[in-house]
């Protein structure tokens, strides 16, 4: 018994610990999830690229940062909806590339990022994309538009085809659920309870009709392949999977060569199709 009762304290004090650690991760969610780069230093005019500058604004009333990089002879457009980190500015290297299949670009920050207004949160990045892709639609009205999405970017992209006509999705490096990917960094948490942002393309992919490519890598350190395969078995037909190599931030679909010639052929049959 007076083992018990000098146990029980210690034990209480764990116990207010953990509680008090679950609050704090709580408390700190969104700066666990979003990293906000600074306003764009270098812009693709400076690289030498064709550009015009766009000003979105969202349905609440935020003005967000977004680049226009038209194709000479655009057969599509693509909007990028990039990942949890950085600004536009870091998306360059991936609009160029995407230049290269005939597609005009825009890359937009969401609210929180470069030079865009406010502050990131699930609801808003999605009105974000819903207000970047009306700005595209505006500037390409006689183009299909295929959404590009990296990462936190993919389940940005996938609630996007919910709410728009897309003429395809590309989803890079992309997870089943935010706190899918919690649970696997923090396994001493109740990430599940605790979490409020949910992010979850695993549940909303079965109703999109659109052509669906998904990009992993094995050597993804951050989402497990094994999400990518859990979307794509989820996904309608027509879908197609790339498996990438390196890790979460290599950027494997666009900026891999080995990539180009799946890529080109999704890109011009969902595209034709989207007509």
């Amino acid at each position: 018994m007076d083992g018990v009762r000098r146990v029980w304290p210690w034990l209480a004090f764990l116990i207010l610990l953990y509680l008090v650690i679950c609050a704090l991760a709580w408390s700190l969610e969104k700066k666990l999830v979003y990293f906000p780069g600074p306003a764009p230093s270098t812009t693709p005019r400076e690289l030498g690229f064709e550009q015009q500058d766009v000003r979105v604004k969202t349905v609440d009333g935020l003005q967000l940062s977004a680049w226009y990089l038209p194709a000479r002879a655009p057969h599509f457009a693509v909007l990028v909806c990039h990942g949890n980190a950085g600004s536009i500015q870091d998306r360059i290297p991936k609009a160029e590339a995407l230049l290269t299949y005939g597609a005009s670009v825009l890359l937009f920050d969401y609210r929180g990022y470069g030079a865009s207004e406010g502050d990131p949160d699930e609801p808003g990045t999605y009105r974000d994309a819903e207000a970047a892709y009306d700005a595209l639609s505006a500037l390409v009205p006689t183009l299909p538009i295929v959404v590009y999405g990296e990462s936190l970017g993919g389940a940005v992209a996938v609630e996007l085809a919910r709410r728009r006509g897309v003429a395809a999705l590309l989803l890079d490096s992309t997870f089943t659920s935010l706190p899918d990917v919690g649970a696997r960094a923090y396994p001493w948490l109740p990430v599940r309870w605790l979490a409020s942002l949910r992010y979850d393309s695993l549940a909303k992919l079965p109703a999109l009709e659109c052509p669906i490519l998904i990009a992993h890598s094995r050597d993804d350190e951050l989402v497990p392949y094994a999400q990518a395969e859990a979307l794509y078995a989820a996904a309608r037909f027509p879908k197609v999977f790339v498996e990438t190599h390196g890790d979460h931030n290599a950027g494997g679909l666009l900026l891999d060569p080995a990539h180009e010639d799946v890529l080109a052929d999704f890109l011009t049959s969902a595209t034709r199709a989207g007509r």
